[in-house]
C-alpha cells in the first residue's frame, strides 16, 4: 500500500474534521478516519489518499493515557511512511495540552520542535502575548473555563505548556521567525493575530522543514496546506498576455515588477520567420538556465502589422509558450486574452480543461485534458478586467494547490 504524504492527529474527530478539510480545499486527497492510526492505515481509501486524518478520541481522557495514545498513533504513521504531521488540538485548549503535544513529538523525531499556536482568526481565536483570546476575551473568561469535562483554567499557553514564547514582530521575515522558533526551544508558542501572521508563522514552520511539528487548529491548517502543496510545485509558470486592453497590460506590468523573466518580442520579429525561430529557440536556453519555480511572461506587442494580425501575434505567444512548458517541464499556464489562451491550448493539443476551482471571478482554474501535458494547471482570463494583481494572485493560485493526477 502506498502509504499517505500528510497526516493529522486531532484528539476529536470534528477537530479532525475541519482540519482535514483545509486541505481538500487545496487539492490534497483527504482522508478523514473515524477512529485511530491503526484502523485508519488499514481503510483501502487510506492508499488513495495523499492526507490522512485520524481520531484519537483523547481529549477527555487523563494525561498518561493521552500521551500514551497519541504516541502510538504518531509511531505509527511514522512507521507507514508519512512524511509530515499535524497535531490538531482544541482552539480553546481543551483537553490534556501539555501531554498530547509533547507525547507527538517525541514520537515524531529526536530533534523534532513542536510549534503551537492554537489562534484561528476566522473564528475569532487570536494568540496575542502568549494569551489565547477569543472573540476578545481571555478564553478563561469564556465557556471554555466551565467546560463539564475539560475546564480550562489557563490562558497564557506558555505556562500551560511550560513552554518557550516567541512573538512575532512587525516587518520580520519568515526565515527570521524561524530562526527565532529553533533557538527557543523544543516547544515553543508563537503568537497570530490575524491571517497575515498565521501566513508568516506558516512559511516559518516550512522552512524549518519536517523537523517543525506544527500544533494547532484549522487556523494554522490552512496556510501550511497551500505551502505544503508549494514545496512540491516544481517548475516555473507562464504567463501569457496578448490583451492589449489597459487592465491587462496593467497587470503584465505588475509581473514583471515581480521580477518575472519577460519575453516581449517586437511586431518585426514575430512575423519574420527566421527571428521569430531564433527568438524562440534563445528564450528557451535561457529558461533551461532559470531558477526553479520563476515567473515567465510572454507579453504581446502594441500596434500592428499588415502582415500580422492578432491571430498570428496569438499563435506565435502560443508555440512559445506551449515549448517553454513542455521542454523547460514548466508547473503551470495563466493566459489573459481569449485569443491567446486559445493560442496556448492548441499549440499544447489539449482538447479542454478539467475546471477546479476559481482564483476569483471571471478566472477559472482548471487542468489541461487531452495532449502530452495533460494535468497541466492552467488559469484562463479575459483581459478587460481586474486589478493590476489578479495575474500574481493566479500565479499564486497554480503554485498554492495540490493538482493530483
Amino acid at each position: 500500500m502506498t502509504a499517505p504524504f500528510i497526516a493529522i492527529v486531532a484528539d476529536d474527530l470534528t477537530g479532525s474534521g475541519d482540519t482535514a478539510v483545509q486541505f481538500v480545499r487545496v487539492g490534497w486527497r483527504t482522508q478523514l478516519s473515524v477512529g485511530r492510526a491503526t484502523q485508519a492505515l488499514a481503510d483501502p481509501c487510506a492508499s488513495r489518499a495523499e492526507v490522512i486524518a485520524v481520531t484519537t478520541h483523547s481529549r477527555a481522557l487523563s494525561a498518561d493515557e493521552a500521551g500514551r495514545v497519541v504516541s502510538e498513533d504518531v509511531a505509527a504513521l511514522r512507521a507507514a511512511g508519512i512524511k509530515r504531521l499535524y497535531k490538531k488540538v482544541d482552539s480553546t485548549l481543551r483537553g490534556p495540552f501539555l501531554a498530547e503535544i509533547d507525547a507527538a513529538r517525541r514520537a515524531w523525531r529526536d530533534d523534532a520542535i513542536a510549534v503551537v499556536c492554537p489562534a484561528f482568526p476566522a473564528t475569532g481565536r487570536s494568540l496575542q502575548e502568549g494569551v489565547l483570546y477569543v472573540e476578545g476575551r481571555p478564553v478563561t473568561e469564556t465557556s471554555a473555563a466551565t467546560d463539564p469535562v475539560t475546564p480550562v483554567n489557563e490562558s497564557h499557553v506558555p505556562t500551560l505548556l511550560a513552554a518557550a514564547h516567541v512573538g512575532q514582530e512587525s516587518g520580520e521575515s519568515a526565515a527570521a521567525l524561524a530562526a527565532r522558533i529553533e533557538a527557543a526551544g523544543e516547544i515553543v508558542v508563537v503568537d497570530a493575530t490575524n491571517d497575515e501572521e498565521m501566513d508568516k508563522l506558516a512559511r516559518a514552520i516550512a522552512l524549518l522543514g519536517e523537523r517543525a511539528l506544527p500544533v494547532g487548529s484549522g487556523g494554522l491548517a490552512a496556510p501550511l496546506a497551500r505551502l505544503w502543496a508549494e514545496a512540491d510545485s516544481q517548475g516555473a509558470v507562464v504567463v501569457v498576455v496578448t490583451s492589449q486592453h489597459s487592465s491587462a497590460r496593467a497587470q503584465a506590468d505588475s509581473v514583471a515588477d515581480s521580477g518575472a523573466q519577460v519575453w516581449a518580442p517586437t511586431l518585426q520579429e514575430l512575423a519574420n520567420e527566421p527571428s521569430w525561430k531564433s527568438y524562440c529557440q534563445e528564450a528557451v536556453e535561457m529558461a533551461r538556465q532559470a531558477a526553479p519555480k520563476s515567473i515567465w511572461l510572454l507579453k504581446a506587442p502594441e500596434g500592428s502589422l499588415p502582415e500580422l494580425d492578432s491571430d498570428a501575434v496569438a499563435a506565435r505567444l502560443g508555440e512559445l509558450a506551449a515549448r517553454l512548458v513542455v521542454e523547460c517541464e514548466a508547473a503551470g499556464v495563466v493566459a489573459t486574452g481569449g485569443d491567446g489562451a486559445s493560442a496556448v491550448l492548441d499549440a499544447l493539443g489539449a482538447g479542454g480543461i478539467a475546471l477546479v476551482d476559481e482564483v476569483t471571478g471571471g478566472m477559472p482554474l482548471g487542468t489541461l485534458t487531452g495532449g502530452p501535458v495533460a494535468g497541466l494547471p492552467v488559469v484562463t482570463k479575459a483581459g478587460g478586467f481586474g486589478s493590476p494583481d489578479v495575474l500574481m494572485r493566479a500565479v499564486k493560485a497554480v503554485r498554492e494547490r495540490r493538482f493530483s493526477v
